[in-house]
C-alpha cells in the first residue's frame, strides 16, 4: 500500500496544502488549509471501481492500465 502525505504550507499570500510537487488552492488560514486537506485525504481513501486509464508517459508514450479501485492509499495531513 502507497501513503501519501498531505502538508500544510504557506502559498502565494495565504495558506495550502501540498501533496509531493502539487499545491492545492489557496486558502485565507491554516485552519482553512487544514481543513481541506483532511476532507481531501479521506476522500483519497475511499475505494472506487476498478477502470482502465490512459496517461502520457515523460517520453510521450501512451500508457494503458488497469486502476484497481480497492488499492487506496494510507494518507495523512502534518501541519
Amino acid at each position: 500500500m502507497s501513503h501519501v502525505t498531505y502538508r500544510i504550507v504557506e502559498h502565494d499570500g495565504g495558506w495550502a496544502y501540498k501533496v509531493g510537487d502539487t499545491f492545492s488552492e489557496t486558502f485565507p488560514n491554516h485552519d482553512a488549509a487544514r481543513a481541506a486537506a483532511v476532507a481531501a485525504s479521506r476522500e483519497q481513501r475511499v475505494a472506487d471501481q476498478t477502470a482502465y486509464i490512459e496517461y502520457e508517459d515523460r517520453e510521450g508514450s501512451w500508457i494503458t492500465e488497469r486502476a484497481d479501485g480497492h488499492d487506496r492509499p494510507d494518507t495523512d495531513v502534518q501541519g
